[in-house]
C-alpha cells in the first residue's frame, strides 16, 4: 500500500474533510476560499490505490517566520497508516523551501488523537486559551524546522 501525496485544490480538500467526523459541519466554502485568497498557501491531498483519504492546508497566516497549518484530516478507515505523517512531512519540507522557519496549527483539547500525533512529531505547546468547556480549550501548537 503506497501514499501518494500531491497537490490539490481547495475543493477537493473540502470534499475530503466532509468525511472526517472532526470537522462535521462544515462551513461554506467561500469562507475557506476567504482565509488563503491572495496568501501562500498549500493544499495537499493524500491518495491510497486511487482513493483520496486525507487533506492537509495551510497557508501564510502570521509575521513570525512561521507557516499555518490551517486544516487536515485522514478519512477514518484509512488512521494508523502513516498518511498524515506523509502529509505533515510533506508540508513541512514545503514550508523550509519557502524559507519559512516553524509550523504553526491549533486544535481543540477534545482531540486527543491530533495532540497525540503532534507530541510525537516534534510539536511543542506554546498557548492554551480557554472557552467555555475544558474540552473546547485551543492549544495552539509550534515546531521549529530544520
Amino acid at each position: 500500500m503506497a501514499i501518494e501525496i500531491y497537490q490539490g485544490t481547495l475543493s477537493e480538500a473540502l470534499k475530503v474533510l466532509g468525511s472526517v467526523p472532526e470537522f462535521d459541519p462544515l462551513l461554506d466554502s467561500d469562507y475557506y476560499e476567504g482565509k488563503i485568497k491572495n496568501k501562500a498557501h498549500i493544499v495537499l491531498l493524500a491518495k491510497i490505490d486511487g482513493t483520496t483519504v486525507g487533506c492537509k492546508v495551510g497557508y501564510h497566516k502570521h509575521k513570525d517566520g512561521s507557516f499555518y497549518s490551517w486544516l487536515g484530516g485522514v478519512l477514518p478507515e484509512y488512521r494508523k497508516l502513516g498518511v498524515a505523517k506523509a502529509l505533515a512531512n510533506e508540508m513541512e519540507g514545503w514550508a523550509l523551501n519557502k524559507g519559512y522557519s516553524k509550523i504553526r496549527f491549533k486544535t481543540l483539547n477534545r482531540h486527543k488523537a491530533m495532540l497525540i500525533f503532534a507530541f510525537k512529531n516534534g510539536f511543542d505547546i506554546f498557548n492554551v486559551k480557554p472557552k467555555d468547556e475544558l474540552e473546547n480549550y485551543r492549544i495552539e501548537l509550534v515546531k521549529h524546522l530544520k
